[in-house]
C-alpha cells in the first residue's frame, strides 16, 4: 500500500502529484501492460539488447 504524508495546508494537487510518482516507481502499471501479452524470449532478449546498446551509446556521449 502506498502511503502519501500530507502536510497540514498542503495542496491537495501537490498531494496527488505525490502519490501519481511513487505510484510510477513501483511499476505496477508496467508489470500489467506486460503480463496483457505474450512476448517470445527471443523478442525479450532482442529488446534487452537494443536497450544496453542505447545505454551504451548515451553513456560514451556523456563521457
Amino acid at each position: 500500500m502506498i502511503v502519501v504524508p500530507v502536510k497540514e495546508g498542503e495542496n491537495i494537487e501537490r498531494a496527488l502529484k505525490k502519490f501519481k510518482r511513487k505510484y510510477e516507481k513501483t511499476g505496477v502499471v508496467k508489470e500489467l501492460r506486460a503480463r496483457q501479452q505474450f512476448d517470445k524470449p527471443s523478442v525479450k532478449k532482442r529488446l534487452a539488447m537494443e536497450h544496453a546498446v542505447y545505454v551504451q551509446k548515451l553513456q560514451r556521449v556523456e563521457d
